[in-house]
């Protein structure tokens, strides 16, 4: 060490083994390294891109990424976990074409036959324990259903029940500690507030495992859309969020993260089964009343009375009775002791009016009666003579319809 020049490597080296130290201590990670290095490949290739658009440092990430989170981002992730994806497998019967003509059928008899459809679509958990909330149109036919949760893993569910009528249906997989959605109130739902639509569209939850999510906002409220393939469709919830093939079942979720409907329609203005601009959801209040019947009974009894016949108003009947256009019902009977006699309806009154909506049609009328149950009151607008008049119909019971 009597050397000077030993000394002096000495001393010219303790800073720099202080500052490899110092330097290991703290090396970045290897996403870091990684993305340090795309960065500088980047601006190197793209030289005059502004240095905004460069990734932001390792250590201001967790920064950033806080930064952009927002109601929707949070939504999301609440309710995510409890989306399902559906495959099923159904069975359908088909006729030859020529079946109906008695000609064929006698030499050839009833040749129909049998086949298996796959189909696919979306749900969500409304408990722990595994109950699961779809349409009908998915799943209500199945002869086996496959769910697939988030992260892959896929279960075989069971038909709880089903009720064609509203499209809603009820699952069950034998499972605990499952994530769940929170149910909102479809009846606070705001014209304009935002709508998250989550689900399967096209089976893309079988290749990610996790759901797709698209945004808008609720178009509309109270939309009726009549009947469908003997489903009735009153008081829907209108979004601009995309729905498309597959999403059917998902849930339809406002920016707290509550559900608030159930993703069911698309408009595809007749041509073509993709979306094009609005959706339409069975609200979350009906989906509540639905299930919990189904759970008890594994069937909705609609079991209601109204104790009339009636028939479409046609542009006779219209011009008879003076009217100016061709609406309502015609009442042709009137049970005796039953709902509409005690009412006060009689026969030849004309009900041109259901609880403030038009009624247009018997299947308006009947759209009606599906959503009721026995006790409800009907407020009623209705032609008499050519005058109107106003009356209020309580429905009773069908006992005939009950086991």
């Amino acid at each position: 060490m009597n050397n000077p020049y030993v000394r002096f490597f000495v001393i010219l080296s303790i800073p720099l083994l202080i500052g490899f130290g110092i330097g290991y201590a703290v090396r970045p990670s290897a996403a870091a390294t990684a993305a340090t290095a795309d960065d500088a490949a980047f601006q190197n290739a793209f030289p005059n891109v502004p240095a905004s658009n460069v990734s932001a440092p390792a250590q201001s990430q967790d920064a950033t990424a806080a930064s952009r989170q927002n109601a929707i981002t949070r939504a999301v992730a609440r309710v995510s976990p409890a989306v399902v994806g559906i495959n099923v497998i159904e069975v359908r019967r088909y006729r030859d074409p020529w079946a109906n003509d008695p000609f064929f059928r006698y030499f050839f008899g009833d040749r129909s036959y049998r086949q298996e459809v796959k189909g696919l679509g979306s749900g969500f958990l409304i408990s722990p324990d595994g109950y699961i909330v779809t349409n009908d149109h998915v799943a209500g036919n199945a002869t086996l259903i496959t769910v697939t949760l988030v992260g892959g893993r896929r279960l075989k569910a069971t038909l709880v029940g089903t009720d064609p009528s509203t499209d809603i249906c009820l699952l069950k997989v034998n499972e605990k500690d499952l994530p769940a959605v929170m149910l909102g109130n479809s009846d606070d739902v705001m014209i304009g507030e935002w709508a998250i639509a989550l689900g399967n569209p096209f089976g893309l939850f079988e290749i990610n495992d996790k759901p797709t999510v698209t945004v808008g906002v609720v178009s509309s409220t109270g939309m009726k859309l009549g009947q469908m393939d003997n489903r009735y469709y009153r008081d829907m919830i209108e979004t601009d969020a995309a729905i498309n093939g597959g999403n059917s079942g998902g849930p339809l979720v406002n920016s707290t993260g509550e559900v608030i409907g159930m993703n069911t329609l698309i408009y595809t203005g007749g041509q073509s089964s993709t979306y094009i601009g609005y959706g339409f959801a069975i609200p979350v209040n009906k989906i509540k009343k639905v299930v919990a019947e189904l759970k008890k009974k594994g069937k909705v009894t609609h079991d209601v009375a109204w104790g009339f016949d009636a028939q479409p108003v046609d542009e006779r009947i219209a011009r008879y009775f003076g009217m100016k256009q061709v609406q309502g019902i015609i009442i042709s009977e009137i049970a005796s002791g039953g709902p509409a006699e005690k009412a006060g309806l009689k026969v030849g009154d004309i009900i041109v009016e259901v609880n403030g909506d038009r009624v247009n049609s018997d299947d308006d009328f009947i759209a009606v009666l599906v959503d009721a149950s026995p006790g409800d009151t009907l407020k009623l607008k209705a032609v008499r003579e050519r005058k109107p008049i106003e009356l209020s119909l309580v429905l009773g019971r069908d006992s005939s319809k009950h086991d």
